[in-house]
């Protein structure tokens, strides 16, 4: 029998396996990957119907077999070597970190050797406004972030946070009790019932600035519920506003930062977004940090602020002094 986490690696694996091998007998090729011919047979089955997006019968991978041999007669493209752009390499680091330290996983060796050959590759990646080297930065101090709160889940043990709040702009530090880790999209977040809330609560990990392992149980009250993320992670609050953003390039990081919703691509690698926010000064703030790769198209009081704060500090800036460099 063959799990899914043994035979998708191997299915990755078989077309270059076969393209060096033209006419393998099956049964060399079972010994080789270690299953029995059966299940070969049965990948590369599985194989026949995979291939380029669209599906159409001359995207498929196709496959010629001949008595007890194959011969792989068209490859759908994976002869060619990967080319990443910089955000689709951080967006795979990302996914494959959170496997790396998902419990569970068969071959976590594999895993961080992939994980070193996407960061060798990151240089050469081409450009599409994400900053490659801040988010291994990142990612790092997440994973020892992610080790701490696994430690105290074990343990059974309470936690000290000081903890980023992204919608309003503010640091807090709050005790809380953890009731399990969780990956969303590739992202890391841990469930605890929040003490100085009093309510379950979920905490991005790439935003817990400090944590602390504490000597007292954790001890989540009977009322704690698991959070139900069927449809995502974010959900409205009662009064609080939204904007829709129009996001240049340079500035599609904030949707993988900040909780958005994607209403489409545009041309020219913008993105249209819906955000929510509680604070308007704070999102004033954010759209003019931008420099000018975000434009407000709703609400119109939100475009109003931003125009209004931008005007200012071009008339603040007018009665600066001048000084010239020696």
């Amino acid at each position: 029998m063959s799990g899914s986490t043994d035979r998708m690696p191997r299915l990755l694996a078989l077309v270059p396996y076969l393209l060096a091998r033209p006419g393998i007998r099956i049964e060399d090729a079972a010994r080789d990957f270690g299953v029995s011919a059966r299940q070969l047979r049965r990948d590369l089955e599985l194989l026949w119907m995979c291939g380029l997006p669209g599906y159409g019968p001359g995207d498929l991978i196709d496959l010629s077999f001949e008595g007890d041999t194959v011969t792989v007669t068209f490859d759908a493209g994976m002869n060619r070597p990967l080319r990443l752009t910089g955000g689709e390499a951080t967006a795979l680091l990302v996914a494959l970190r959170a496997v790396a330290e998902t419990p569970g996983v068969v071959d976590t060796d594999a895993v961080h050797r992939a994980i070193a050959k996407i960061e060798a590759a990151a240089g050469q990646a081409q450009p599409s406004g994400v900053v490659v080297g801040r988010a291994l930065r990142e990612g790092e101090k997440t994973a020892a972030t992610r080790g701490v709160v696994q430690s105290a889940l074990r343990a059974g043990r309470a936690l000290r946070i000081r903890y980023y709040t992204a919608s309003r702009d503010q640091i807090t530090e709050r005790t809380v009790d953890p009731m399990r880790l969780l990956i969303v999209q590739a992202v890391g977040y841990l469930e605890a019932w929040c003490r100085r809330a009093e309510g379950v609560r979920l905490f991005r990990l790439d935003r817990i600035d400090e944590v602390e392992v504490l000597d007292e149980r954790a001890a989540p009250p009977p009322a704690a519920r698991p959070t139900d993320i069927s449809d995502g992670v974010f959900r409205a609050r009662p009064g609080q506003a939204e904007a829709q953003l129009v996001l240049e390039p340079d500035a599609r990081w904030v949707a993988e930062y900040y909780p958005c919703e994607e209403l489409g691509e545009l041309d020219g690698g913008r993105l249209r977004v819906r955000m929510r926010y509680g604070d308007e000064s704070w999102m004033v703030r954010l759209v003019l940090g931008l420099g000018g790769d975000a434009r407000v198209e709703s609400p119109p009081g939100l475009a109003a602020a931003v125009r209004s704060r931008a005007a200012a500090a071009l008339e603040r800036a007018r009665h600066l002094p001048v000084t010239l460099g020696q």
